[in-house]
């Protein structure tokens, strides 16, 4: 799922990393883009249809394989492998260009694909969810680094609008047929059916990031790769302490994980960010928080209305195309009103329909409560993630010069996908302490819910900090990471 502010600032062509094409969606689908927009909308298709499934399916899955405690690991190492693959596409991008980075994440994604259809245990599907982890990451930032450099700047609010529309046929389709096929042939075959389809969409994309190269200006020459490792390792470590039962894990193991990850951290982000430093670092920031409450919330729904609600699979997979298309609807939404509306207004407004979203499903788990409240609940969320998430994007690209948008953009990505990650985490490590401490599941989901509804609040205190499109610009004072 993955917008927008920058129909007034005054950057030129160069500036922006391609020619003015035009304000027109037209554009977009010009003999020059075409290919480029067909191949990366197709890949997210793909990339949000597995994702979509994975959310649908769990249930079944863990009642195959056992192992409901390491059931929000599934989702946080899918995210912790897209950290290290997010930073290795960001910089390799900048080096050599988008295609080299966006041909071996296509491999990892389908190699990941096919270790889960074929997984004999809990822990080995968690180890193929690494390598699409690894993949989908990668993809992602090329995106970003590819619409940066091809695209006009008032053409990348229309095709953020346009990757978001990538959800639209697997929001609509994705759960109810993941769950559909699971019920005739089994969830295996949701995984493994993916990858050749994957493989041809990205190979559409390939040519027309060849023809993009090398972007032009100095690059860093410092690889960080270690360090996203170590931020990754770092998590997991962490992650682990707040599930562990030894009273003793539960205190080393986090501040292990601290000492190995925060500073790791704090070297792949531009300075300030975790201080919220007005401008880029806030927009960083923000967009950590902003995925953290809501995939911290989404990765529990259908858990929620499948096994605490008792409904099915089929009815859970409603609530989430709801949600998926609730946010394509919202990112159509903010790119209109990006020409009228400040970045920051539009991820305040989002950011506050999110957090009602999360007190909607709060209070859908009690009984009695028509599981339209969870449809309707879960739809506000979503709609309020399509105002809120495309702006971060754009306003990353508005506030970094053209060299620096890969380390940039790995930047933004990997907030992204900690922020999923430990989102998910936070949740797992309360629903595994309910099952070992022998509390209902109910209580374990409604304090996931509320970790998440507590990040929506953080990112609302946040926005007041992101920068405006008429205001004073941070670029020179904002440091990157490698930079």
């Amino acid at each position: 799922m993955s917008g927008s502010d920058m129909g007034g600032s005054d950057m030129s062509g160069s500036d922006m990393g391609g020619s003015d094409m035009g304000g027109s969606a037209s554009g977009l689908w010009a003999p020059e883009q075409r290919g480029l927009t067909v191949g990366l909308v197709l890949s997210m298709t793909f990339i949000a249809a597995e994702a979509l499934a994975v959310i649908t399916i769990m249930p079944r899955v863990a009642a195959d394989l056992g192992g409901l405690d390491l059931y929000g690991w599934v989702f946080s190492t899918f995210m912790l492998g897209s950290l290290v693959g997010t930073v290795a596409a960001g910089r390799e991008a900048d080096r050599v260009g988008p295609a080299r980075p966006f041909l071996a994440a296509l491999a990892l994604f389908v190699a990941g694909l096919a270790a889960a259809g074929l997984a004999p245990s809990m822990g080995v599907l968690v180890a193929g969810r690494v390598l699409q982890g690894l993949g989908a990451g990668a993809i992602a930032a090329v995106a970003y680094v590819a619409i940066g450099h091809s695209l006009a700047e008032r053409q990348r609010a229309q095709m953020m609008a346009v990757l978001s529309t990538a959800w639209v046929v697997p929001g609509l389709l994705g759960p109810a047929a993941s769950a559909e096929v699971t019920r005739l042939f089994g969830w295996r075959v949701v995984f493994v059916g993916l990858i050749p389809l994957v493989a041809v969409a990205g190979l559409l994309a390939l040519p027309a990031l060849v023809r993009i190269g090398r972007p032009a200006g100095e690059h860093a020459t410092e690889h960080r790769l270690l360090d996203a490792v170590r931020t990754a390792v770092g998590a997991a470590l962490l992650l682990q302490g707040l599930s562990s039962r030894g009273a003793l894990a539960a205190v080393l193991l986090p501040l292990a994980g601290l000492l190995v990850g925060l500073p790791a951290l704090r070297r792949l982000l531009p300075s300030g960010t975790l201080s919220a430093r007005r401008g880029l670092p806030a927009t960083i920031l923000s967009r950590g928080l902003l995925t953290f409450a809501f995939f911290g919330a989404d990765a529990f729904v259908t858990l929620a209305i499948t096994t605490v609600l008792h409904h099915s699979t089929t009815t859970a997979s409603v609530v989430i195309t709801g949600s998926t298309l609730a946010w394509t609807a919202g990112a159509w939404v903010q790119a209109r009103l990006n020409q009228e509306w400040e970045g920051r207004r539009l991820i305040f407004v989002g950011v506050c329909l999110l957090a009602a979203g999360i007190a909607g499903m709060i209070i859908s788990l009690h009984s009695g409560v028509p599981v339209t409240e969870a449809l309707v609940a879960w739809s506000v969320a979503g709609f309020g993630m399509g105002l809120a998430y495309a702006p971060t994007s754009l306003m990353m690209l508005r506030e970094t010069a053209a060299p620096q948008r890969g380390r940039a953009s790995a930047s933004l990505t990997l907030s992204d996908v900690l922020g999923t990650a430990l989102g998910t985490g936070l949740g797992g490590a309360a629903v595994a302490a309910a099952s070992q401490r022998g509390w209902s599941l109910s209580t374990g989901v409604t304090v996931a819910l509320c970790i998440a509804g507590a990040g929506a609040l953080l990112t609302l205190a946040v926005t007041r900090r992101l920068p405006l499109e008429h205001g004073e610009r941070v670029v020179a004072r904002t440091s990157l990471p490698g930079a």
